[in-house]
């Protein structure tokens, strides 16, 4: 259980320099790269759905509550209709 928490982690975009991927004041789920954190980079989901690496100035390191955090983790239970997801869980 504690892997999981230290492998999810979340920042919030204080600035974005004109990317239209990132909306500074929100929160964004980092995905691990020791590589791009070596050059000053960090992954992140962004609006566009997908994993892109930016400069990690435009960051800064949030805690979210394990609620939340769960949430950000699962977006795909949020997609479906309830009826899917009492089918999804068995």
């Amino acid at each position: 259980m504690k892997a999981e928490k230290s492998r999810s982690r979340f920042l919030l975009c204080v600035r974005n320099d004109g990317s239209d991927d990132l909306e500074p004041r929100k929160v964004y789920q980092v995905l691990p790269d020791p590589e791009a954190v070596r050059e000053g980079f960090v992954r992140v989901i962004d609006e566009s759905g997908e994993d892109y690496l930016y400069p990690a100035e435009y960051f800064v390191p949030v805690r979210l509550p394990v609620v939340i955090a769960r949430a950000f983790r699962s977006p795909s239970n949020y997609a479906l209709p309830p009826t899917a997801q009492k089918a999804r869980r068995g």
